[in-house]
């Protein structure tokens, strides 16, 4: 007997006619072109990554839902920086997002380790990231967020408690948000926030990649700001990021794009504007320092 044509049913039971050939034919050419379409669009790419993917099995919650405020962090760094009186922007509050699952393991460490990251070299002086202890730097970073210049946009000014469910509410979570001290030549003197924007809801209104990298910044002394020190240490927490995420190959921010101080200091620190997104709370200039053009921009 000879064998059946190459669009036959592979159940031995079913009967295959000329019209179901044909039919199944013209389904998998429309299954082709819908999939080619889908290939050239510039669309948000909707799927998971699977570092969310394996949180399932870990937390009661849903993730898609969990996964709440935009890079979860402040809004505005305090005026000055260096770049005006705007200064630079962070993102949505946390209190506009739901509780993280509970804290990974180190090994799963979802950004490779801020901690181990060590000093950059900049022309301010020797930078480095301090992950926060809430009972060692609760209360500096707290002054921080009632100076008026900065309470205006990270809205967090109040008592101590306050900033700790701020602090918390990263520190217990799953990693996926890093808050730190920037420590200039031995003196904390800012505060900043590294977070997977590929896993946060900023995610949900650009087109994502795995391990993209976001970054939110607030100078605290007064006598720190205006003094060109916000370039400087955006370049170099994102050429520490650079460094140290091998897989990552974008490092993302999203000020308000009416903020132009801001933006331009993202542009002098070698960020491109990539787009304008609106996101709940703000429309964003959404600013990309990518990895294969570091060393031009």
């Amino acid at each position: 007997m000879p064998p059946p044509p190459p669009d036959a049913s592979a159940d031995a039971g079913t009967e295959t006619t000329p019209e179901s050939s044909n039919a199944a034919r013209a389904a998998h050419k429309a299954a082709d072109r819908a999939a080619d379409k889908a290939d050239v669009q510039d669309t948000l790419d909707l799927r998971l990554p699977d570092e969310l993917i394996a949180l399932f099995g870990t937390s009661g919650t849903d993730e898609a839902e969990a996964v709440q405020g935009v890079g979860a962090q402040g809004v505005q760094v305090a005026q000055g920086v260096g770049v005006g009186a705007g200064g630079i922007d962070a993102g949505a509050r946390t209190a506009d997002r739901a509780p993280a699952p509970s804290a990974a393991s180190s090994a799963d460490d979802l950004l490779d380790n801020v901690s181990d990251w060590g000093p950059a070299t900049t022309s301010a002086g020797v930078f480095q990231l301090v992950p926060v202890r809430v009972e060692r730097d609760l209360p500096l970073i707290s002054r921080w967020m009632n100076d008026p210049a900065v309470a205006a946009f990270w809205e967090l000014a109040g008592a101590d408690d306050v900033t700790q469910t701020h602090l918390r509410d990263q520190i217990d979570g799953d990693g996926r948000s890093v808050p730190c001290l920037g420590v200039l030549d031995g003196t904390p003197m800012s505060y900043w926030e590294v977070y997977r924007a590929d896993l946060d809801a900023l995610a949900r209104h650009y087109p994502a990649r795995p391990h993209d990298t976001g970054l939110h910044l607030l100078i605290g002394g007064v006598a720190d700001r205006g003094r060109g020190l916000g370039t400087s240490l955006l370049r170099a927490v994102a050429d520490l990021v650079l460094d140290h995420r091998a897989a990552c190959a974008r490092v993302i921010a999203e000020p308000d794009l009416r903020n132009t101080p801001s933006v331009s200091a993202f542009l002098s620190a070698g960020f491109r504007f990539a787009a304008e997104v609106d996101l709940p709370d703000k429309r964003a200039a959404l600013m990309v320092r990518d990895r294969a053009l570091r060393a031009v921009l």
